[in-house]
């Protein structure tokens, strides 16, 4: 890029994460340098351990190089691929340091409650159609800041930014989206 006259600094974020697959080194420094803050972010917000947040952003960095050439832009902004991909890394980080040995008495009884059963699924389904009926009833801007929140892992920053409105109208989205859609559901669960 910077070879055909245009600097690094100032290439787009898809030619950068193009330029990434590459393996060019000047490259992978542009485009770490450019989302290192927003990625460690996110991996800081959802762990607060500052030590792991680094090892999740590095992660973060090493999966976007892996799988830059399946990158879909139809599907969202770099930024948003590379929070959805440090938030989720964090999340199982989160999981990994919760889990707790289990007794080997108690294997069988753990079993049965994961394993996969048809009643299982239907459950599943309704309560799928359930929690979709119930955003799709919420106004159109509290809705898409829950799916931005909670689907995609964006912060109420991130939000803001995305729809170019202040962080306080983003947090309250979030905040009375999660409210309508409890008062829904647990609604529906007392109805006969």
């Amino acid at each position: 890029m910077q070879r055909m006259g245009l600097p690094l600094g100032r290439a787009s974020d898809e030619a950068l994460l193009s330029g990434l697959a590459t393996g060019d080194p000047e490259i992978a420094v542009a485009f770490v340098r450019r989302f290192q803050r927003v990625v460690f972010g996110v991996a800081i917000a959802v762990i607060g351990d500052s030590q792991l947040a680094e090892d999740i952003a590095q992660q973060t960095f090493e999966r976007a190089w892996r799988h830059a050439q399946i990158y879909d832009s139809r599907r969202g902004s770099v930024k948003t691929w590379l929070t959805t991909i440090a938030h989720n890394l964090a999340i199982d980080a989160v999981r990994a340091r919760r889990s707790r040995p289990v007794a080997p008495e108690d294997l069988d009884a753990l079993l049965d409650i994961v394993t996969d059963t048809p009643e299982q699924h239907a459950i599943a389904d309704e309560t799928a159609v359930r929690i979709r009926t119930a955003v799709a009833d919420l106004p159109r801007d509290q809705a898409r800041a829950l799916v931005m929140a909670g689907i995609y892992g964006m912060t109420g920053q991130q939000i803001a930014e995305f729809e170019r409105i202040p962080l306080g109208t983003a947090k309250s989205r979030i905040r009375s989206a999660m409210g309508k859609l409890r008062a829904a559901l647990e609604a529906e669960e007392r109805r006969p």
